[in-house]
């Protein structure tokens, strides 16, 4: 059974904001593929599906369960020896004193001792009041998706690859960033494309008015270009932070080419 104190530490709310360099009217094609990553991940930061990751670096991260944006109370994890054999005879009979649903987080009748676990931690969110497990620097329970919510304006059958992507990106960040490159390739079909080569098809929303730099940023994350991997293939150069950069690059796509026009026209509409 784990009893919990709470984590005396000081521990500072990182800048989450980013703050690329802007580049004004340069030619793209002077950019450097890591600066396109920078740009695709800033103008993520300006729609409003802000996303901060759960950290243990941070004290407000989004929720992975309410998915709010909200301030997290750390603790450290305890173990206490059981005198018999099995802890169930305990579990049912504190069960009454509790939804089940809703467990408590404290112990508050307990007065014996327990031994510190120095690789298990737990977050609890300041805005639904549910506590996060942490072993060593991973969420184990629950087990959610843990990248930025899909834009809700993205295809259905797009965003169950999404959603599968992000339930496993924590455990494999190479196969959720094969799933995503995939994805991107479905979408590019979704908007009128062959779907055959993901070369012309981005080419050909680019010229159809998507902004250059997402075509550069696909290059830098290779799902385009001479370095591209063929969707839904494993590429073993891929790591988190390749797989969170399709993620955003993903929702941007949809933005740009999806949930911008629908706003457009729905202010069209309201003209009189």
């Amino acid at each position: 059974m784990i009893s919990l104190d709470t984590l005396h530490a000081n521990r500072v709310l990182a800048d989450c904001e980013p703050s690329p360099k802007r580049f004004g009217v340069r030619p793209l094609f002077h950019l450097p593929v890591c600066h396109a990553m920078a740009w695709a991940i800033s103008s993520i930061s300006e729609l409003p599906m802000k996303y901060v990751p759960p950290s243990l670096d941070l004290n407000a991260f989004n929720c992975p369960y309410c998915r709010a944006f909200a301030h997290q109370d750390w603790f450290a994890g305890g173990a206490r020896h059981f005198a018999r054999n099995l802890p169930l005879g305990d579990i049912f009979k504190n069960a009454a004193l509790t939804q089940r649903n809703d467990p408590a987080l404290f112990n508050t009748e307990s007065s014996q001792s327990c031994l510190a676990l120095s690789s298990v931690m737990f977050s609890k969110c300041a805005s639904c009041h549910k506590v996060t497990v942490w072993v060593h620097d991973r969420i184990v329970f629950p087990q959610t998706g843990e990248a930025p919510a899909a834009n809700p304006d993205m295809p259905d059958d797009i965003r169950r690859d999404y959603d599968e992507a992000s339930t496993i990106l924590d455990q494999s960040p190479r196969g959720a960033a094969a799933l995503i490159r995939l994805a991107i390739q479905k979408l590019c079909k979704e908007l009128g494309q062959p779907g055959k080569n993901i070369n012309d098809d981005i080419g050909a929303l680019v010229r159809g008015g998507l902004d250059p730099r997402v075509q550069q940023a696909l290059d830098a994350v290779r799902v385009i270009g001479n370095s591209a991997v063929h969707p839904g293939q494993i590429d073993l150069r891929d790591d988190r932070a390749t797989a969170e950069t399709l993620f955003k690059l993903l929702n941007l796509i949809v933005d740009k080419t999806i949930s911008e026009p629908k706003h457009v026209a729905e202010v069209y509409a309201s003209l009189p």
